[in-house]
C-alpha cells in the first residue's frame, strides 16, 4: 500500500450509534465496543419499541459514557414529555415526517439537540434536507422505506451512497440504512459521513442485538477511521504507523 506523502494527516474521526437497544446484553456490548451514541426506540410498530421506564433502566450504565438518543416517529408533546422526563435523553431523533416548524418547536420546548431523518431514494430527497439546516443540529440520511411499509426508514435496506459523495452541509450528517460489519467501511469511504447508525445490521433477530456483531461493527468503523482520503478524493489510504 502506497504511503501518504508529506505530513501525516489526522485520522478521520467517525462517531458510531447503535440504535434500538432492548436488553442489558446489548447495552453492555455497546459500551464495551466503545460506541459514541446509544439509541432507544419509542414507536410501537417497531420490534425495538420500549416503554420509557424500561429504557431509563437500560440507560443507567450509559449515562456519561455514551450519548443517549430517543428515536420517535411523529410523536406528540405528551409522548415527548414522558420521554424527556423519564429517560432524560441527550439527543432527540425525529424519524417521521416532522416539519421544520415542529423541529424548532421541540428544540425550544425541551432544550435538547435534534437530529432529523431524511429518507433517501434519489438526489431530490437529499435536497429536502435544506429545509432543516436552520433548525436541526444533525441530519440523518436513511434509506426510504419500500412502498407499503408500516415503518419509516430503510428497514435494513441501503440507498446509493454515491448520492452523498462530496456533499457539503452546514451541519453534521449521519448515515444509516443497510449498514452492517461487512458494508460499513465501503459506505464510509464513499459517503464520508461524520457518524454512522446501525440497528438491524447488528441483530440476530428483529429487536435482538448480537453483541459480537456490535463489536465487529464498531471495530470496522474504527479501522476505516484510521485511514485518510487521498488528494483526489478517491480511495482511502492507511495512515502509516
Amino acid at each position: 500500500m502506497r504511503e501518504v506523502q508529506g505530513p501525516v494527516p489526522e485520522p478521520y474521526s467517525i462517531q458510531v450509534k447503535i440504535c434500538g437497544l432492548t436488553d442489558e446484553a446489548a447495552v453492555a456490548a455497546t459500551l464495551q465496543a466503545g460506541a459514541d451514541l446509544a439509541g432507544f426506540v419509542f414507536f410501537p410498530p417497531s420490534p425495538r419499541h420500549l416503554a420509557t421506564g424500561r429504557a431509563a433502566e437500560l440507560a443507567k450504565p450509559l449515562r456519561g459514557r455514551a450519548r443517549i438518543v430517543a428515536l420517535t416517529v411523529d410523536a406528540d408533546d405528551r409522548a415527548f414529555d414522558d420521554i424527556c422526563t423519564t429517560l432524560c435523553p441527550d439527543l432527540l431523533q425525529l424519524h417521521g415526517d416532522e416539519s421544520p416548524k415542529r423541529v424548532a418547536a421541540l428544540k425550544a420546548r425541551y432544550r435538547l439537540p435534534v437530529m432529523k431523518m431524511i429518507a433517501v431514494r434519489d438526489v431530490a430527497d437529499i435536497e429536502r434536507a435544506r429545509a432543516y439546516f436552520d433548525v436541526a443540529d444533525r441530519i440523518l440520511f436513511d434509506a426510504k422505506a419500500p412502498p407499503g411499509a408500516s415503518r419509516p426508514g430503510g428497514l435494513g435496506l441501503s440507498f446509493d451512497w454515491r448520492l452523498l459523495a462530496g456533499l457539503d452541509l452546514p451541519l453534521p450528517f449521519m448515515l444509516s440504512g443497510g449498514l452492517d460489519p461487512d458494508t460499513v467501511a465501503t459506505a464510509i469511504r464513499i459517503a464520508r459521513p461524520g457518524a454512522v447508525d446501525v440497528s438491524s445490521g447488528v441483530e440476530s433477530a428483529p429487536g435482538r442485538k448480537d453483541p459480537a456483531a456490535i463489536r465487529s461493527f464498531v471495530d470496522a468503523v474504527r479501522a476505516v477511521g484510521r485511514e485518510t482520503v487521498t488528494a483526489g478524493g478517491g480511495a482511502l489510504e492507511r495512515i502509516p504507523t
